[in-house]
This record gives C-alpha cells, sequence and structure tokens, in this order.
C-alpha cells in the first residue's frame, strides 16, 4: 500500500512540473510572425465558369464557354537500368618451354548477375592470337558461350609452344566487352 502511495505521489509530481514547464501556444499572440498572402502557396484549380476576354485596355471582346472540365490523375514511373559490366582486369602470366602446351583458366567477375539466361556474352578483341607475331596462330581464348553468373567460370587461355619460333618474353593485350545473343 505504502508503494502504491509513493507511485501515486511520483506520478502526481511529474504531472504538476510538466505543466509548469509546458507553455501553451496562443494562437492570437501577437509576437508571432504573420504570414504575408503572398507567401501562401497558390493551389491551381480547374476554371468554373466562362471566361472573358479582354483586350490591352481592360475592355471585353469576347466570352469564351466552358463547355467541361476534367481531372485527369496520371502516374509516372522511371524505370533504372543498370548496365551489365565486366570488374576484373586479367593478367595471365606463363612460361613455356620448347614445344610445350598450357592450359591457364580465369575468372571474369561482372557487377551484377546477368538479368536474361543465355543472353548476353563476352567478346574477345581477339581469341586466336600470334603472341610472338610470327605468323602462326600459338595462343587461343576459350569462354563460355552466355554468361548466366556474377563470376564467369570456364574460360582458359590455351598456349601451343610447337608454334611460338621465337625466344623471349612476349605480351599482347586483349580487350573484352559484353556483347548480346545475335
Amino acid at each position: 500500500m505504502v508503494k502504491l502511495i509513493i507511485m501515486i505521489f511520483i506520478i502526481f509530481i511529474n504531472i504538476l512540473t510538466f505543466g509548469a514547464n509546458t507553455k501553451i501556444l496562443d494562437i492570437h499572440d501577437k509576437s508571432l510572425p504573420k504570414i504575408k498572402e503572398e507567401d501562401i502557396p497558390k493551389v491551381p484549380g480547374l476554371p468554373n465558369k466562362d471566361m472573358e476576354e479582354k483586350n490591352n485596355k481592360g475592355e471585353i471582346i469576347g466570352i469564351r464557354k466552358l463547355e467541361k472540365n476534367t481531372t485527369v490523375m496520371m502516374e509516372a514511373q522511371v524505370k533504372v537500368v543498370v548496365p551489365l559490366e565486366i570488374l576484373s582486369d586479367i593478367d595471365i602470366n606463363t612460361v613455356i618451354i620448347d614445344d610445350e602446351k598450357a592450359t591457364v583458366p580465369f575468372d571474369i567477375e561482372l557487377n551484377k548477375k546477368p538479368d536474361k539466361e543465355n543472353y548476353y556474352k563476352i567478346n574477345f578483341s581477339q581469341k586466336d592470337i600470334d603472341i610472338d607475331n610470327d605468323g602462326k596462330v600459338d595462343t587461343k581464348i576459350y569462354s563460355p558461350d552466355y554468361i548466366n553468373t556474377k563470376i564467369v567460370k570456364g574460360n582458359y587461355v590455351s598456349v601451343d609452344g610447337a608454334n611460338i619460333s621465337k625466344e623471349g618474353t612476349h605480351k599482347k593485350t586483349i580487350y573484352m566487352t559484353i556483347g548480346v545473343r545475335e
């Protein structure tokens, strides 16, 4: 019982304190800033009566009859499409001795999973490459026909040492783009 009386007393004190600290806003208070009529936004409305046409002197030269007015509610939607892009740069390094053949796998990372299945593919600026410029194709790039995942696996470069006639370090830059099914 004592706990109940103490709790009621605390609630009563809080109500009195809250009431003492709360200022009630008087809408007729002269210290409030006065709103000017030009600051009130105007809501455009449809005409509801005939309109008088006036010349530049203000004389009525005709009356436009209101036939009807209609309110049309429209909705606008925008579809944002993020293009499919290749995020990864790929550096392939291998050592070929004599007539050795090498297969070097690599993955390609895209910015997102393609939105259509069996629609997009990776295009290479070259797939059959003469890495040492001796007139014989010695390096080939293989890639799946279509890309359907964010990380494209199953890509590889095949190098045939029998077709490389010049010793040394050979470099080639190949560009990748994304194409669509033809």
